[in-house]
This record gives structure tokens, sequence and C-alpha cells, in this order.
């Protein structure tokens, strides 16, 4: 006797509903630009996708997705619907998942909002811009080690922080975790930034966003955001979208009108013009 989707669903149930809710609030706190929806995400992707669920998509899923070794569709479908989010998210908007979903992402973050600023240490641009390529080289390194070896193990265990979630690791994983968390105090989201081999993967596939963020044309002098961004993806009037996770910083400043400079000009008073509400102001160019 054949099972029926009720039978298959039943057992799936609650892992839906549940990764369902939260890939709705991560999509509601980016669309709105709202910062406390966005820090309720981070700390939801931590407790539920980390330490509840420890569901991170790692360098082993690419790795599976070599060799065209998923799991099978009907038994796994919260697996699908997460890989799912990530592709389709990262293809429309760029790496949503490494700004919100992460939960080792979102543990950096939450650690740089409560950590004193005295202690954090920005590397030169020089340095930063030649340090984020460490991660594809990375990439390329443990795809080639795969495909040499079909070793699943090591890579997971020791280019990635993520089975911390777990809670079960060996001394040297443990000591190396620490010497990563204690670095990242001084240099903020140090891991995302320069070594993760699925940042990078997705980094490259954020080249074919289709809905890139948008610039002023003010953009081309103005330094507000990228003094603001915190990972090093705003480069003069240039938006890197390797390097971009959509952090909304730069994206709420485009709507402030007492700080961006677009609408500080637009809306400052001009001799001869007529009182009243502003012209409907320029849609900003998208960078090709």
């Amino acid at each position: 006797m054949s099972e029926s989707w009720g039978d298959i669903l039943r057992p799936q149930a609650i892992d839906l509903v549940l990764l369902a809710a939260f890939l709705a609030l991560t999509l509601l706190g980016f669309l709105r630009k709202s910062v406390r929806l966005k820090y309720v995400t981070l700390a939801a992707a931590v407790g539920y996708m980390g330490f509840y669920k420890s569901s991170l998509i790692s360098i082993s899923d690419v790795f599976r997705l070599t060799d065209l070794s998923v799991p099978p569709f009907k038994y796994s479908l919260a697996w699908y619907l997460f890989a799912g989010f990530v592709v389709v998210s990262t293809v429309l908007w760029g790496r949503v998942y490494c700004g919100r979903v992460c939960a080792f992402g979102a543990l950096t973050q939450l650690m740089d909002a409560v950590l004193p600023k005295k202690l954090r240490i920005e590397p030169p641009p020089a340095i930063e811009q030649r340090a984020a390529w460490i991660k594809y080289g990375l990439l390329v390194a443990l795809v080639g080690y795969y495909v040499a070896t079909k070793d699943l193990a090591s890579p997971v265990q020791y280019a990635e922080p993520f089975w911390m979630f777990t809670l079960f690791g060996t001394k040297p994983m443990w000591i190396g975790l620490a010497v990563l968390l204690t670095a990242t105090v001084f240099v903020r989201n140090l891991y995302c930034r320069f070594l993760c081999p699925v940042g990078a993967l997705l980094g490259i596939v954020s080249h074919v966003t289709v809905f890139k963020i948008k610039r002023w044309s003010e953009c081309n002098t103005c330094k507000i955001c990228e003094k603001t961004c915190e990972w090093g993806a705003i480069r003069g009037p240039k938006i890197v979208e390797r390097e971009c996770v959509r952090c909304d910083d730069c994206e709420r400043l485009y709507l402030d009108q007492k700080k961006c400079p677009h609408w500080i000009i637009l809306l400052r008073p001009v001799k001869g013009r007529p009182s009243g509400p502003p012209a409907p102001a320029a849609v900003p160019s998208t960078p090709a």
C-alpha cells in the first residue's frame, strides 16, 4: 500500500510550519527595512536555525550538489523549502541568507551590536579588499579537495564553525572556534567577510541579482553610506554585490531626508520656489 501525502506530510508538518514562519519573518523585516524586525530575525536565526535545528547551508551541501546526491524530495520538504529560499532570495536580492538567516552570521552580528565599539579594529581598505578574496580561494580549494578525495567530514569540521550549534566538537575544533570568536570581538563579522566559502559561492551568484540596491546621482561624491557599511561592500559610487549582505543600513540612509544629501539638496529652500510639498523625486539609478 502506497503512502498518501497526508502520511508523508504529518511528521514534517511542525517543521514546515516553523520554517515557513521564520522565512516569512525574514522577508517581512527585509522588505520593511525594519531595524527591530532585523534583530528579532537574527535572534530567531541563532535560536531556531542554529541551536534548535542546526540547519545552515554548508560547504557539504555544495559538495552534494556536485554529485547530485540530494535527499529524497517527499521526505525532506523542509530542506528543499530552505534551499529553495536561499537560491531564490539570492537571485532576487543578493546575499539575504548571509545577512539574516545564517545562524553563525546572525550570532556575530548580535555580538557586534552589544560589544563596545571602542574594541573594534577597522582594517585599512586596501587590506580589507584583498582579504575579502580569501574566501573565494578557500571555496576553490575545498571543492578541489572534495573532488579529489570525496571527504565530506574534514572540510565541515575545520573550514566551517557551524558545527558549534550541535555542541559536539573535538578539543582542537573548540580551541579554533574560541580563537575565531575572540578575533571577531575586534574585527566584526570576520568569518563572514573573509573566510566563509558558502558566502563566496552566494557572492558569485549575487552577480545575477535582479533587484539591486539603487543609487542616487549624489552617491558619486557622497561617502556617508560607504563609511556606514560594516561589510566593506560600498566603494565610492559602486556597491560590490558579491560582498553586500543586504543589511539595509545604506537603504535606510537613502530614505532619511535629514541625512541623505539627495533629499537635503532636493528639499532645501530655493528663492522663488513656491511653498508646498516638493515635486516627486526621480527614481534613483540602478548600477549596470
